[in-house]
């Protein structure tokens, strides 16, 4: 069981990390809000397609349980894939990667704010610095010229790992029994209709769009193997492992964003983009170290 779930985490991590490269190949050929809009009309219909076969709850019902949708598809789905669509047009895909890294660092910072039973330790809180030195450290913006392409474009990369916190956030605070396929059916399904609607609203056009076959495989790619079956892998180790271990993907992901981006893309990594990593990683570490030593605890107990 424990080599079923290894192998699982790893194909997970090689699938989400690599999407950073997929998105980056396909903005070459797409608009890029219009590019993540349609990867999640697809993925949303394959989604909620397996809701349907996996639950007996294919759509939400009551009032809360639209609400829980409407949550995470503005701010996991539509607004997380916009900003983060757009950013990496000036950054590299392992650079992407390792900001949205940040995501569980952010998420206990909101929750500290908006649920009232979480609380932030002093080593929690040298966590949350240690991970925003991290990104400091990655994107180095230059004083002369913070409007540089290159630093607005980590920033907006920034902004969708803190649109995926938030909503991550306040979906905990609806209260509404929906399983996670529908949610997350939804969710995609309402995110990618708010993301056209914002194409249309900064004129990107279908007409923009170059149909190669490099674009059809990155659009592919990105619904088929990163959300329709990452998502399902991703379901299924959440309910094995629990959130804390799902949570280390983000920080597995983002050496496959390196590799793929190397060997597809020619996008080499520098030292800040390993020394920005170390720190974030070192964040979480900080921040989740309570229950990291109780899932080694566990962990040692399951091996004796």
């Amino acid at each position: 069981m424990r080599f079923r779930n290894a192998t699982l985490f790893v194909v997970l991590a090689v699938a989400w990390g690599s999407a950073f490269t997929a998105i980056k190949a396909g903005l070459e050929y797409f608009p890029p809000v219009l590019f993540a809009a349609f990867r999640y009309d697809l993925a949303g219909v394959l989604m909620l397609g397996y809701a349907g076969y996996a639950t007996d709850r294919w759509r939400p019902r009551s009032p809360n349980e639209w609400l829980l949708v409407g949550v995470g598809g503005a701010f996991m789905i539509a607004a997380y894939h916009a900003f983060l669509f757009v950013g990496e047009q000036g950054t590299t895909s392992a650079a992407a990667a390792i900001i949205v890294s940040l995501s569980p660092i952010l998420t206990t910072g909101f929750a500290r704010v908006f649920l009232p039973d979480e609380r932030l330790t002093t080593l929690g809180i040298a966590g949350l610095l240690v991970g925003f030195v991290g990104v400091g450290l990655l994107s180095r913006p230059d004083p002369n010229n913070l409007l540089n392409a290159r630093t607005v474009s980590m920033f907006l990369v920034f902004l969708a790992a803190a649109s995926f916190a938030l909503g991550s956030v306040l979906t905990r605070r609806v209260d509404a029994d929906l399983p996670i396929e529908t949610m997350e059916a939804w969710s995609m399904l309402l995110g990618a209709g708010l993301m056209h609607v914002a194409s249309v609203a900064i004129t990107e056009s279908v007409s923009d769009v170059q149909w190669t076959g490099e674009a059809i495989l990155a659009l592919g790619y990105l619904v088929v193997v990163a959300s329709a079956a990452g998502f399902l892998i991703y379901f299924d180790l959440l309910e094995r492992l629990g959130p804390i271990e799902i949570n280390l993907v983000s920080y597995a992901a983002p050496v496959a964003a390196a590799a793929t981006g190397l060997a597809f893309l020619g996008e080499t990594p520098t030292a800040y983009t390993a020394a920005g990593f170390a720190l974030i990683v070192t964040g979480f570490v900080l921040l989740k170290r309570n229950a990291i030593r109780a899932e080694i605890t566990e962990f040692r107990a399951y091996g004796d």
